[in-house]
């Protein structure tokens, strides 16, 4: 298990809303569309971070991680477990507060390292799934 409860509460509700959300586009079918979704209904403000850098639920995308010209709390990543590791390096790099990797997305190696730079993470969670039962 990667992220008790209390580290899933304390993302979700101490470390600000600002969320980028790397693999977030237009398509509809994908689960990082509705995922920001909730999000959103949640209070959070989402940043679409995808190579195509489209505008999405009324946010601007961004490329890149670096390419967001403001602060980022939380970085939850939609990309497969090979891409996600570099995702996890960027979001210390760029002082993030937490990192949140999406159901089925698992890097040990990379959990460890974000750990160790002081951010708090989860792995292999749903953040829609987890939100609404914290009541």
């Amino acid at each position: 298990m990667y992220g008790d409860e209390a580290t899933v509460r304390k993302i979700l509700t101490e470390l600000g809303d600002t969320w980028a959300v790397v693999g977030l586009s237009n398509n509809r079918q994908r689960a990082a569309y509705g995922v920001a979704q909730v999000l959103q209904r949640f209070g959070k403000r989402v940043v679409p971070v995808h190579p195509k850098a489209e505008t999405v639920h009324g946010e601007q995308g961004y490329a890149s991680l670096a390419d967001i010209p403001f602060d980022v709390d939380v970085v939850d990543v939609f990309v497969n477990s090979e891409l996600a590791g570099p995702v996890a390096d960027e979001a210390v790099a760029r002082g993030a507060r937490a990192v949140w990797f999406q159901l089925g997305v698992v890097d040990e190696a990379a959990y460890g390292r974000t750990r160790a730079a002081g951010l708090e993470m989860v792995m292999d969670r749903c953040p829609a799934i987890e939100i609404p039962r914290l009541g």
